[in-house]
């Protein structure tokens, strides 16, 4: 991507931050709704514990104040749900309607503030033209036309404020012309300026206060015409613009789905990086005012500061840059994406450590960003006080970090099955992968042992626990099976036990992932129905308890039935003796290692016990000649012809198109 396209994405992604600034303001007064508060709640209960009397009158006037403070705060909650509703409706504009907008609002925001800046000078120039008459009788334009230039630049004068108040004049005419949206019109584009103009050149003549005193009035309304026109004029076309957006979202959901528009507009709206460069500016403006207010502070009391204190002062400014980064549900959303990010490149650190370039972690960021704002909406981050939302913060990250570990270990558990099943020579890749592995297990020890010591016993400890411990197990499952391979990589003769000790660790592993689900769902239950409720984190027990449970449940007891079936099958076979394998002095059609020992199936082929049973999983027939394995047949043994070694490779390609994490225990011979 050149620089310039680069420039015009950094442009396009802050033209989209006002709308956001716009609804992050409304969420802070909770969209004009009342906030309770303990003590509002203390009170009452207080009231009501002192019965107190109330006469007739008092409660119809009790009753008057009641709804009209109801119908206030319907009121400003239906304005503010229009201005969330106007401000996400600019976020989603195109790019030329969205520079329309801001050009529009943009010349509405001159008038007013040519308007505020003519109305303050106006005062400001009648109380000092009192003042300087009673000692100078001349006039600013006496003075201006005898060119008494002490007088016109007097600081205490009038004289200096009109010459300010022409050049801010001036200037603001000058954009007004270039951005306002109305006719371009030559005897108006000269009388915009005069217009803006009009009440310094009034404050010059001797005109009655009362004049002077409306001329702000009267020098906005020609600019106000011209915004208002546009406003009226460009009405059809924003409705066109309007149906022609909902009839292509309509059509596009029609041919493509739902799923697919979200995904197209959030790819064109650049979602993620809006968000990410509006909760750093968010949090930069924070700073800065944090950082003001310090230093009036230290300048008041003259203080010297030492190493200490500003550690300290860093520490405080940093929590209540975290407290308040999360106070709305757009600054929620603003973290969400810079926490993705951040998570996205600590996926491809690790990935660069392990030297693989494959894309199995570009989800990582997404993960994280959803599993980080729904523990921030389960747990109401926006609604706890700062104390106990900075605590709630810290614990949150505290769980995504041990669900980062699990993400890592999904990363490194196929670069070591890959590696050992492949007899892969390269050191430098054994020790990256081995390292990654000591890492996921020696920091979840160390978070263990520091959270134990720094906090008592809770449900958030114990679920992050869980969390930790599981990965320790996964990696130390992996690492086993790791070990298995690499010790079957230099044995000589063929191994058929590896697929049953490969088959009871993962089993092991499995168990006690199993168990840590029931464990976290019976820990979730304790905090929906003592500690902390609410429909979203039902909602989120209810989903792990389908797939993390009751699917793996069924999954697991689904491959053990299938083995045990497939055990019980190659048991009634009959076993090959060794003269039987000397004569036939072949290797297995499946794997093509030699056969020390093998099972004879009804149509009289040998194959090895563990290849046949893996092949059973897929299907009951033989491998070779097609015939059902247990049905009982006179025909005699079928030579193995050349055809019959070509079927035999047609079906070992079969096998490992349906089942290859079967094939993957007996690594590539």
């Amino acid at each position: 991507m050149s620089l310039r396209s680069k420039a015009l994405v950094l442009v396009e992604v802050l033209l989209r931050v006002p709308p956001l600034f716009v609804v992050d303001e409304f969420l802070k007064i909770s969209l004009g709704l009342p906030v309770s508060t303990g003590e509002e709640v203390s009170l009452l209960s207080t009231v009501t514990a002192d019965h107190v009397d109330v006469s007739d009158s008092d409660t119809n006037y009790y009753d008057a104040n009641f709804y009209n403070a109801f119908v206030l705060t319907l009121l400003k909650f239906f304005v503010c749900c229009l201005g969330c509703m106007g401000a996400l409706c600019i976020f989603v504009l195109y790019t030329k309607h969205l520079i329309i907008v801001y050009l529009f609002l943009m010349s509405l925001g001159i008038v007013f503030v040519s308007y505020w800046t003519n109305v303050s000078a106006i005062k400001q120039i009648q109380a000092l033209t009192l003042a300087v008459t009673s000692s100078h009788p001349s006039s600013i334009l006496e003075d201006f036309l005898n060119l008494n230039v002490k007088n016109l630049l007097d600081l205490e004068g009038p004289g200096i404020l009109v010459i300010q108040n022409f050049a801010i004049q001036f200037i603001l005419a000058l954009l007004f012309r270039n951005v306002h949206l109305g006719p371009r019109n030559a005897t108006l584009e000269k009388l915009i300026p005069m217009s803006f103009m009009a009440p310094s050149f009034l404050a010059m003549l001797p005109v009655p206060p009362n004049l002077l005193h409306h001329s702000p009035v009267f020098a906005a309304l020609l600019p106000l015409f011209l915004v208002n026109y546009v406003l009226w004029a460009s009405g059809y076309e924003v409705i066109q613009v309007m149906y022609g957006g909902y009839q292509h979202g309509r059509l596009f959901v029609s041919h493509n789905g739902l799923s697919a528009l979200v995904e197209t507009e959030w790819m064109r709206l650049n979602v993620p990086c809006v968000l990410r460069v509006f909760w750093v500016m968010r949090v930069a403006e924070h700073a800065i005012l944090l950082l003001m207010d310090n230093y009036d502070e230290d300048a008041e009391e003259g203080l010297k500061v030492s190493t200490l204190l500003a550690v300290q002062s860093l520490a405080s400014m940093a929590k209540s840059l975290l407290v308040t980064g999360c106070e709305t549900i757009t600054a929620v959303l603003g973290m969400t994406s810079v926490i993705s990010f951040f998570c996205h490149y600590i996926g491809n650190f690790f990935q660069w450590i392990l030297l693989t370039d494959e894309e199995e972690d570009k989800s990582i960021g997404t993960v994280s960003a959803i599993l980080f704002y729904i523990l921030a909406l389960q747990t109401g981050l926006t609604s706890l006080n700062p104390e106990k939302r900075f605590i709630r913060l810290c614990r949150n990250f505290c769980l995504l970090f041990t669900a980062l570990l699990h993400f890592l270990h999904n990363i490194v558990n196929p670069m070591l099955m890959s590696l050992s099943a492949s007899h892969n020579p390269s050191t430098h890749r054994h020790v990256r992968a081995l390292g990654v592995c000591a890492f996921l297990i020696i920091f979840p020890i160390s978070l263990l042992v520091y959270l134990w010591s720094q906090h008592s016993i809770s449900t958030w400890l114990l679920a992050v626990s869980a969390f930790s411990i599981e990965v320790i197990v996964k990696v130390i499952v992996s690492l086993m099976i790791y070990s298995l391979f690499l010790f079957d990589a230099y044995r000589s003769t063929f191994w058929e036990q590896l697929d049953d000790y490969v088959y009871y660790i993962r089993a092991f592993g499995n168990t006690i992932e199993f168990c840590f689900g029931i464990f976290l769902f019976f820990n979730g239950a304790w905090i929906l129905l003592f500690e902390s409720g609410g429909a979203i984190r039902a909602a989120m027990m209810c989903i792990h308890a389908y797939f993390n449970i009751w699917c793996e449940a069924r999954a697991g007891w689904s491959v053990f039935m299938k083995r045990r079936t497939a055990v019980n099958k190659i048991n009634s076979l009959r076993e090959a003796s060794a003269d039987q394998l000397n004569r036939l002095d072949d290797v297995c059609a499946i794997c093509y290692q030699e056969m020390h020992s093998a099972k004879i199936t009804r149509c009289n082929h040998f194959f090895h016990g563990v290849c046949l049973r893996k092949w059973l999983y897929v299907q009951d027939r033989c491998p070779l000649c097609h015939d059902i394995l247990y049905k009982i047949d006179n025909d005699p043994s079928k030579d193995n012809s050349e055809a019959g070694n070509e079927e035999n490779s047609n079906n070992q390609n079969l096998l490992l198109e349906e089942e290859p994490d079967l094939l993957l225990n007996d690594g590539v011979r």
